[in-house]
């Protein structure tokens, strides 16, 4: 069993920069991949950004390349979400998730299966 905490988010304007980070505890000795996940209200959720915990190899959603970086720390157990140059569609609630799927299916919300509670992203223009 794996636990998760986001903390890092809130209001910024468009142009910004945020820092996002997602703690985990528990069994995390099983832990394949971590990633990052977004929902807006009334939208699905969405793959952001996802790492190997061993390797280091990450993946991104087209659209935040260049803007966004993950990066983990295995030592603390936690990853971390870099934002840089938010948009308004940037805006969702942020979820870090950690699973022991393949990793051909690293960018599919079913290869996860602890979640944290959210964290609030807001971008205003």
């Amino acid at each position: 069993q794996v636990q998760l905490v986001e903390s890092g988010g809130g209001l910024m304007q468009a142009g910004g920069s945020l820092r996002l980070s997602c703690a985990a505890s528990g069994r995390t000795f099983s832990t394949v991949s971590m990633a990052w996940f977004r929902q807006a209200p009334e939208k699905e959720r969405e793959f952001v950004t996802a790492i190997t915990w061993s390797g280091g190899i990450t993946y991104y959603r087209d659209s935040v390349k260049g803007r966004f970086t993950i990066s983990r720390d295995n030592a603390k157990n936690t990853v971390y979400l870099q934002m840089n140059s938010l948009k308004p569609e940037d805006t969702a609630v942020y979820y870090c998730a950690a699973g022991r799927g393949s990793i051909q299916t690293i960018r599919q919300l079913s290869s996860y299966d602890y979640w944290g509670q959210g964290t609030q992203v807001t971008v205003s223009s």
